[in-house]
C-alpha cells in the first residue's frame, strides 16, 4: 500500500471518528461536563500521549524559527477551533453543526489557492460544489431541526468560527510536514494549545463531579480524547503529509455520510434513494477533487 493509498485511508478514518463524536460530545455536554472544562480533558490527555510517543519513538528537535508557526498551528487547530466548536456544539444541534462544518473545505480550498498557489482548475471547483450540495442534503434530509432555540444562532456563529480557524489551521500545518515527522508536530501543538486552554477550562474542569459519571459516559469520554484528539489529529496531520490541504479539508464532506451510515448499521435510519444520489454526489466530488493536476484536462 503506498503512501497516498494511505492518506486516504486515514482519512477516512479520521472523518469516521470525527462523525461520531458529534453525538458523543453532545452526551457529554454540559450534563456532565461543560464544554471548556471538556477541552481541557481533551487537549490534557492528547498532550500526554503525545508526549510519550514522541519521547519514547521520535525525539526530533524543532528549529528555533519555527516554533511561531507551531504555536499558531497550536492557537488556529487546537485551542480556538476546539473551544469554539464545543462552546457552539452545547448551543446548536449536531444536525446544525454537521451543516456548518461543510464551510470547512470551501475555506480550505480558497486559502490554498491564495498561499499554495493551488491551481484553479474546473473540475476541482465543481467537486468542491458537489460536496457541498451532498453533504448539506444528507445532513438535513428527513431530520427535524431544532427552532425555538435562542442560543441557536450563536452556537451555528461559533461552530463557523471554528470551521475558519480550522481551515487556517491545516493550511499553516501543511509546509511544517515537509521539515518535521508528524509526531512532532501533534507534540508540539498539543503541548502549546493545553496551555492557552487551561485558563479557561480549569474552572468548569474543577466543577465536574467525577465520581457520580456513568460508564458510559466515561466510554464516551475516552473515545474523545483517544479517537478525536489524538488518532484523528494523527490521521490528518500524517494525510497532509503526503496530500493537498484541499483534499484534506473536503473530506469533511464524509462525515454525514458515515453519520447516516452508522445510523443505518444501528437501525436507526432507513435508506432510500435521495441519500443514496447524495452519498454518490459527494464520492464523485472526492474524485475530482483528490486527482491530480496532470490528470485533469482543464
Amino acid at each position: 500500500m503506498n503512501n497516498i493509498v494511505k492518506s486516504h485511508l486515514a482519512l477516512f478514518l479520521a472523518n469516521l471518528i470525527y462523525a461520531i463524536t458529534f453525538t458523543f460530545a453532545k452526551d457529554v455536554m454540559p450534563s456532565t461536563i461543560q464544554p471548556l472544562g471538556f477541552i481541557l480533558v481533551r487537549v490534557s490527555g492528547a498532550m500526554i500521549v503525545f508526549q510519550v510517543i514522541h519521547r519514547i519513538w521520535i525525539r526530533e528537535k524543532v528549529r528555533r524559527e519555527d516554533y511561531g508557526v507551531i504555536a499558531l498551528c497550536a492557537l488556529f487547530g487546537v485551542a480556538l477551533n476546539m473551544m469554539l466548536f464545543f462552546k457552539g456544539l452545547n448551543f446548536t444541534t449536531p444536525i446544525h453543526a454537521s451543516v456548518t462544518m461543510t464551510s470547512t473545505p470551501i475555506i480550505v480550498f480558497i486559502l490554498a489557492l491564495l498561499f499554495h498557489s493551488e491551481k484553479v482548475l474546473p473540475l476541482r471547483i465543481f467537486g468542491v460544489v458537489l460536496g457541498a450540495i451532498g453533504a448539506i442534503v444528507l445532513a438535513v434530509y428527513g431530520r427535524d431541526f431544532e427552532v425555538g432555540n435562542p442560543h441557536l444562532a450563536l452556537g451555528n456563529f461559533l461552530v463557523f468560527l471554528n470551521a475558519c480557524f480550522y481551515a487556517v489551521y491545516l493550511t499553516m500545518v501543511k509546509p511544517l510536514m515537509k521539515k518535521y515527522h508528524f509526531l512532532t508536530i501533534m507534540k508540539w501543538i498539543f503541548t502549546i494549545g493545553f496551555f492557552v486552554v487551561l485558563p479557561f477550562g480549569f474552572t468548569d474542569f474543577q466543577a465536574v463531579e467525577w465520581s457520580s459519571i456513568s460508564s458510559k459516559v466515561w466510554a464516551e469520554i475516552a473515545f474523545i480524547v483517544f479517537g478525536t484528539s489524538v488518532l484523528a489529529y494523527m490521521f490528518n496531520v500524517y494525510a497532509l503529509s503526503n496530500l493537498r490541504a484541499s483534499t484534506v479539508g473536503f473530506y469533511i464532506y464524509l462525515q454525514p455520510v458515515l453519520a447516516t451510515v452508522i445510523a443505518l448499521f444501528v437501525g436507526s435510519d432507513k435508506l432510500d434513494i435521495v441519500k443514496v444520489i447524495a452519498a454518490s454526489i459527494i464520492f464523485i466530488g472526492v474524485y475530482l477533487v483528490g486527482r491530480k493536476p496532470k490528470q485533469i484536462k482543464s
